[in-house]
């Protein structure tokens, strides 16, 4: 549920003459992944909350995300990715873009990284249609028994295009990285999250998020060699 919305308020507002601005929503998606996958999803939370803040300054940008997975009993998990964008020059579509992604489960963590590179922002003259072309450096750290300190590469696509009078919103993000399989073999990792909104009032907007990866979700079931899930949802957000 990351990044998606406030990667456009990035876009727009690091091209404003605004000197600070922030926005902030909290999301509340109900997940479909483990009715569609009973057994290699099986340990896959049904709802998760998300918060998103973003604040712009004369330098850039800060931007953080929270997804909290929740289920009848537990406080499942929580993951967090935090970033810092700084504008290379009044007016210009390049930024230098610093991030930390990690978090804790129930059941230990998530495997932390950090990474730096460079973001390439742009738009149309009235900001309906967004966009964001990221090249990082990934360095991933050894946070649990079974994994291991390495070096990876991250290529992030993000596009927003609002329409109908800004009533439906359709945004979204795809991300490449090289990662690690258990054996230590490297593969590549893909990750997509397009959103679709309808926007009844500036603060609420009922919507989906489609979840598209590829060697991203771990399977749960040991006799399946599934890498490729769809984890649809059905979600509302309220803008704060």
């Amino acid at each position: 549920m990351k990044r998606i919305l406030f990667a456009i308020a990035i876009i727009s507002l690091s091209f404003s003459l605004v000197n600070t601005a922030q926005a902030q929503n909290i999301q509340l998606h109900y997940d479909f992944g483990r009715n569609i996958y009973t057994g290699a999803e099986a340990s896959r939370s049904k709802v998760t909350i998300t918060l998103e803040q973003f604040k712009a300054d004369k330098l850039g940008s800060w931007y953080y995300f929270v997804d909290a997975d929740l289920s009848s009993r537990f406080f499942e998990s929580a993951y967090t990715e935090i970033s810092r964008e700084f504008n290379l020059g009044k007016q210009s579509p390049f930024a230098a873009h610093v991030e930390y992604d990690g978090g804790l489960s129930r059941n230990g963590s998530f495997q932390q990284a950090a990474l730096v590179g460079a973001a390439w922002n742009g738009h149309n003259a009235d900001f309906s249609k967004t966009y964001s072309v990221q090249l990082m450096y990934k360095q991933f750290f050894k946070s649990y028994d079974n994994t291991r300190s390495y070096a990876s590469a991250q290529l992030t696509g993000v596009w927003g295009l609002n329409f109908c009078n800004r009533k439906l919103t359709f945004a979204g993000f795809i991300d490449f990285w090289r990662g690690e399989k258990a054996n230590g073999h490297g593969c590549l990792v893909i990750l997509s999250e397009p959103q679709l909104w309808y926007n009844f009032t500036k603060h609420f907007s009922i919507g989906t998020e489609w979840e598209f990866s590829n060697n991203f979700v771990y399977n749960s079931d040991p006799n399946s060699t599934q890498t490729f899930f769809w984890n649809p949802t059905l979600a509302v957000k309220f803008n704060l």
